[in-house]
């Protein structure tokens, strides 16, 4: 990041020549590269229509991403099969230009926050912990329920902080996030009662 706004930096790439893939991210966005994958593994699953699972290798993809924060890695690594996959044209040309309007929004009122707290690498650990709750919590909601749109958007949403450096927007990924997992637990709680007295 060269100090302009992350969503100007994200349609440039979006527009120039080369390959879109989640490989060429470290190019362009280099120690942020985790938190910018996140970001578009996670944006699909939180648009707030049922997916049916044709989610879930996003969500695959974002544990290992969060693992590998966990870890301490600093730069990420993928299957090739992944690194090197195309987003593909209705990803780039719709969902890209619909995610920058959103990221937009939050710029507007954005701004550094606790941003030494943010590029400590013990919390950069524990916020992977974090994407990889969210992750696990989206993949495991019910299909066609739409209950994996909060836990999504609280990954995104505590990425985009991470990119921003703005520890409120962490924060709001974070209630997001705890609470589209609470619900999902408990309507999974409610379904297996259901399924005991039916049987």
């Amino acid at each position: 990041m060269n100090g302009s706004l992350f969503s100007d930096e994200l349609e440039q790439w979006l527009t120039k020549d080369g390959p879109k893939t989640l490989g060429a991210l470290d190019d362009v966005f280099a120690e942020k590269t985790f938190a910018v994958a996140i970001i578009f593994l996670m944006f699909i699953p939180a648009l707030p229509i049922p997916t049916g699972g044709v989610t879930h290798l996003f969500e695959v993809i974002t544990v290992v991403l969060g693992i590998e924060m966990v870890l301490g890695l600093r730069t990420v690594w993928l299957p090739s099969r992944w690194r090197h996959r195309e987003l593909g044209g209705s990803m780039t040309s719709r969902a890209l230009p619909f995610m920058i309007k959103r990221i937009r929004f939050f710029e507007r009122f954005s701004r550094p926050r606790m941003a030494a707290l943010l590029n400590r690498r013990w919390f950069i650990r524990v916020l992977g912990a974090v994407v990889v709750g969210f992750a696990v919590g989206a993949a495991f909601a019910p299909p066609f329920s739409g209950l994996d749109t909060l836990p999504a958007m609280g990954a995104v949403a505590l990425a985009l902080g991470i990119v921003l450096e703005d520890i409120v927007v962490v924060a709001i990924g974070f209630a997001l996030g705890v609470g589209g997992v609470a619900l999902i637990l408990t309507v999974g709680a409610a379904l297996m009662r259901l399924v005991r007295n039916v049987v």
